[in-house]
């Protein structure tokens, strides 16, 4: 019988070991709103990325994601390491795109994500070789722009003509669009850039609900309690899109308040669907079909809060707690190495997620929204 009792209490703890993971593991990382506590977790978040091969195409949209993250870090980091190794990358990519084997693929702004941090690094190393190429290929747009319709066909043929017909598409494009107008001085940027974007807008934002499908299959989809399909992720691009935009805008370019209002209409949307853990989850309007926490959105979603309350757009008392309630939410996301975790992998809707699934865009959004939460610090606002 002791022997017995033995062998089940033998199989109890393996069996408890082989259950255990490290989603019940407390947080390896203090989430006190300090600048020391706050740059020890993108250290470390940081540190695992560069330590980790990268595994999709170095100017593939989902680095490109992950280096926008990264050159943010780098300009509070104290360390030029974080610089040399995406200066170190730009150089292997020879500054340009994503060059497919379909040719026809010319137009697809997730082949020029990249583009972001080459103007970032142009901006701090002030070598013209490193936005030359993506000038030319953004002039040759200019000169030959795609001329098809917005409704999203995901095929081989359909890339000859795909302009910014998924919401994806708005962090992907016009940010580099309106980089590029600010570091060159030319307004033809920028109208490129709102003419396209509004179109898009015009097609994909639900006025309802001030939130972005994600392409023209979602019009008529529903969740499992009936609302919309409304993507995390995908909004999450949108509104983290709008900072970098809005910033790089002259003070008096015409077009300006456009952009404004969109941001603060998602703003206000946005506050009032976050989780009291703090999280936003895969499915905006059926957190329920998707209880996990979905860290991608949740980190663009506190970057786009943040840099609102730093920079007068959003008002402090209102939206301030939701942006601590959100980083504190997403340090408990982080693994004791530094990797990030609950970022939903790759796709196009709401899908389930768990502490294990990582990406790099992900990774991406977590720096710059810990980044701008010390700028929060260093002017004093929190």
């Amino acid at each position: 019988m002791k022997n017995l009792k033995c062998v089940l209490l033998i199989i109890l703890i393996v069996s408890s070991l082989r259950g255990y993971s490290q989603e019940q593991q407390p947080s390896a990382f203090k989430t006190d709103l300090t600048k020391t506590d706050i740059k020890a977790v993108l250290k470390a978040v940081a540190d695992w990325q560069v330590r980790t091969p990268l595994t999709h195409h170095l100017a593939d949209w989902t680095n490109g994601a992950l280096y926008s993250g990264m050159v943010e870090w780098a300009g509070i980091a104290g360390d030029e390491s974080y610089y040399e190794w995406l200066k170190g990358i730009s150089e292997k990519l020879s500054w340009t795109y994503y060059i497919h084997d379909n040719p026809l693929r010319r137009y697809h702004a997730d082949d020029y994500c990249v583009g972001q941090t080459y103007i970032e690094l142009y901006r701090k190393y002030k070598d013209k070789k490193m936005i030359k190429p993506m000038r030319a290929y953004l002039d040759q747009i200019l000169k030959d722009p795609a001329k098809g319709d917005l409704l999203f066909v995901n095929t081989k043929e359909y890339w000859s003509t795909q302009r910014w017909s998924w919401c994806d598409a708005l962090f992907m494009g016009p940010t580099v669009w309106a980089k590029m107008a600010d570091v060159t001085g030319k307004e033809k940027y920028l109208n490129f850039m709102y003419q396209e974007y509004k179109a898009t807008t015009d097609y994909l934002y639900d006025k309802e609900e001030d939130l972005y499908f994600r392409d023209s299959n979602y019009f008529t989809r529903k969740e499992a309690n009936s609302a919309k399909v409304f993507w995390g992720r995908g909004n999450g691009w949108v509104f983290a899109g709008l900072p970098i935009i809005i910033r790089e805008l002259p003070e008096k370019y015409r077009n300006k308040d456009y952009f404004v209002t969109i941001y603060k209409e998602m703003a206000a949307k946005l506050l009032s669907l976050q989780s009291a853990d703090g999280f936003w989850h895969a499915s905006l309007l059926d957190p329920a079909s998707y209880p996990s926490p979905e860290m991608s959105a949740t980190a663009f979603f506190v970057y786009g809060l943040a840099w609102g309350v730093n920079n007068g757009y959003l008002d402090k008392e209102t939206y301030l707690p939701a942006v601590v309630k959100g980083w504190k939410s997403m340090v408990t996301s982080v693994w004791p190495d530094g990797k990030v975790g609950f970022i939903q992998p790759i796709g196009a809707d709401p899908k389930s997620v768990t502490k294990e699934m990582t990406e790099v865009y992900g990774v991406g959004g977590f720096l710059m929204a810990g980044t701008e939460i010390t700028r929060l610090i260093d002017k004093g606002i929190l």
